[in-house]
């Protein structure tokens, strides 16, 4: 057990499995209390992984957790779950936005129904979390909001456009991915006077997750979750005033700072 952020309160979303319940046990084992939320709360025998889970082995290993069932594409959700998590064990001074849903399918044929929710869980559900959790991260004079990212928001290089990149059916989720990331950076500068730090972190190469797993997205060539929750640690631990407004790749952030194992 760690301590860097000890005293901390920290909302991770979409912890009942894979990325998200990795960051809520990284951050839970440097000392921080964490509010985890998803869709699952109890154990189904047709999804892998649970909040309660989560919760139980976090605070099986020492830890202190607690766990709010949500659906944060809705609203009235998302309010609900800051209001409870500040009711239960404080106002958050670190949140994760890691829930998401991915849909792969070539754009001239992509329902309208599914971009919209991809563009709700990516963008604004970030961002109105965010915006639920700032008025008392403005009072402390303090607070870290880290978002999931991927590589996948970069430009593909072309043309020539190769033939993966024309027929994987990456573009919708690239574009909601590319949107967080100016989201972040222009999150950062607003709240750059006030103490609060707005970052976004992804993993470098795919990691061998339930949902990635599902898209058969990482099969071969893959990362270790380590990679990613050390990142997203350093991020929510790290000095506002100088590490903020990042879009931080694992690997070469990392490297970068004399962190790669």
């Amino acid at each position: 057990m760690g301590n860097r952020c000890e005293g901390k309160v920290a909302l991770v979303t979409g912890a009942s499995r894979g990325l998200g319940k990795a960051i809520a046990e990284k951050l839970a084992s440097e000392g921080a209390t964490v509010a985890i939320t998803a869709r699952t709360m109890d154990p189904d025998p047709g999804q892998q992984g649970s909040l309660r889970e989560t919760c139980d082995e976090i605070n099986a290993a020492g830890g202190r957790s607690v766990a709010v069932q949500a659906d944060i594409s809705k609203a009235e959700d998302r309010e609900r779950v800051v209001a409870e998590v500040e009711r239960q064990v404080g106002a958050p001074d670190i949140l994760v936005n890691n829930a998401a849903v991915t849909f792969l399918r070539p754009l001239d044929e992509f329902p309208e129904r599914r971009a919209r929710l991809m563009m709700e869980m990516h963008v604004l559900a970030p961002l109105h979390l965010t915006q639920l959790v700032l008025p008392r991260m403005r009072e402390r004079g303090r607070g870290w909001i880290l978002n999931l990212t991927s590589i996948a928001g970069d430009r593909p290089p072309g043309p020539p456009f190769s033939d993966f990149d024309a027929s994987a059916g990456f573009g919708m989720y690239g574009t909601v991915k590319a949107a967080l990331d100016r989201l972040t950076v222009s999150l950062a500068a607003e709240l750059y006077s006030s103490g609060i730090a707005v970052n976004a972190a992804a993993p470098w190469k795919p990691v061998p997750t339930p949902g990635a797993g599902a898209l058969d997205l990482a099969k071969t060539d893959t990362e270790d979750v380590g990679l990613i929750t050390e990142t997203v640690l350093i991020l929510c631990s790290g000095d506002p005033a100088t590490l903020t407004g990042q879009i931080a790749y694992t690997q070469p952030f990392l490297e970068s700072r004399g962190q790669l194992p």
